[in-house]
């Protein structure tokens, strides 16, 4: 048997993770990870840690196990929080969740539990680990996790093959009911505790709210552009097109204000987001009004009208430098070259088909059909069946 440390969040997940560990005779110790404690940028009645942590706290004792709780704020600050507050201002929309896995729980914590002697740390992560041998060398497969509406592969991306040999992920082959249904019968307080919805192991904070508190307010103009204007021409002939390349496919069309209408004012084009619906607050539109760009230079919100239009399709994306990292290590970029693979832009979105092309070392994911609301600073993940093979940030 062997000993783990299960990351104990407070939650009905990783409370089953670390039943089931002790069920099978595993020596388990809960850790919970206390990430947040600067007030500064968050109301602290809204980060609900305490109450996670005396959850995780009487898991543990429910179970049997040994519990503590590690403070890593000063990392997740400094990796996490202040990346997110850097990449808004500029523009992009950073993905908190897959940097917590990558920078925290996979990489700090997992040092931490090492060094008590652990052989493995566990999650309650919908994602499965498969063992296998390729060439004679030992591989770690990343799979999708059994229940399909609740899969957490994506947010697993960003792992390599020495976080993947050190992991488990206990729930990964069971149905979300099933794990409620063992949490009650086993009593366990978090049986109908309901998920998370915030930052990872944050709370559930007011992103616009948590941002202010370091981005300043900056007022601007949101602009409405027609889904007839002539600046989208050059964009929605490329989109129809089956001879266009990867540049032009992946080729966002560039605002000006004249293109457009001024609707009203925002409070900072580095709040927004591209597909973004709500904090708008502009009426009597008659369609839902979306945003279709932001420019951090000039301080403009660009909206459209529809979650189809136009400006929201891309047929392709290019990926940020370096390009692709692979979560195998048996596996390389051109290995995936003219290869028909699946990919999603964004948690619990549909896999769609896609291909990879390279073009002058320049990574271009290209999708069979158009794919909405493609945002920079996102990640793309890129499957084969249910294997998470590769991921990439989404560029501009």
């Amino acid at each position: 048997m062997a000993k783990i440390v299960v990351g104990l969040s407070g939650g009905v997940d990783s409370s089953v993770a670390a039943l089931l560990l002790k069920q099978q005779g595993h020596d388990v110790i809960g850790l919970f990870m206390r990430n947040w404690n600067d007030a500064a940028v968050t109301l602290e009645d809204e980060c609900p840690w305490i109450d996670d942590s005396r959850d995780a706290m009487m898991v543990a004792e429910q179970i049997g196990i040994p519990f503590q709780i590690i403070d890593l704020s000063e990392e997740y600050k400094k990796r996490i929080v202040d990346y997110m507050f850097a990449e808004y201002e500029a523009g992009r929309t950073p993905n908190p969740d897959v940097l917590c896995n990558r920078e925290i729980k996979f990489d700090v914590f997992l040092k931490n539990a090492l060094k008590l002697g652990a052989d493995y740390v566990a999650t309650g992560h919908y994602a499965r680990r498969e063992e296998v041998e390729s060439n004679g060398r030992k591989i770690y497969r990343l799979l999708s996790g059994l229940d399909q509406s609740k899969d957490q592969s994506y947010f697993l991306c960003q792992l390599n093959q020495q976080q993947l040999s050190k992991s488990l992920f206990p729930i990964g082959n069971l149905q979300k009911s099933e794990v409620r249904k063992i949490a009650t019968e086993a009593g366990l307080v978090t049986s109908s505790k309901k998920d998370s919805q915030g930052l990872c192991f944050v709370g559930k904070v007011s992103l616009p709210e948590f941002l202010q508190q370091k981005l300043s307010v900056k007022p601007g103009k949101v602009v409405l552009i027609d889904e007839n204007s002539p600046v989208l021409d050059e964009h929605k002939k490329n989109l129809g097109s089956s001879d266009a390349g990867p540049l032009q496919w992946a080729h966002r069309p560039v605002f000006r204000e004249e293109d457009g209408k001024v609707m009203g004012t925002h409070q900072g084009a580095h709040f927004f987001t591209i597909g973004q619906r709500k904090g708008l607050q502009i009426g009597g539109t008659g369609l839902p009004m979306f945003v279709l760009q932001t420019d951090v230079v000039n301080n403009i919100v660009y909206t459209g009208l529809g979650d189809k239009h136009p400006a929201l399709q891309m047929r392709a994306l290019e990926l940020a430098a370096p390009g692709l990292h692979f979560v195998r290590n048996d596996l390389k970029l051109i290995d995936l070259i003219n290869r028909k693979l699946k990919a999603r832009v964004r948690y619990r979105q549909a896999l769609f088909d896609c291909h990879i092309i390279v073009t002058e070392s320049r990574h271009f994911c290209v999708f069979d059909l158009a794919q909405s609301s493609v945002t920079p600073g996102q990640f793309l993940a890129i499957y084969d069946d249910d294997e998470l093979i590769c991921s990439g940030t989404i560029s501009q």
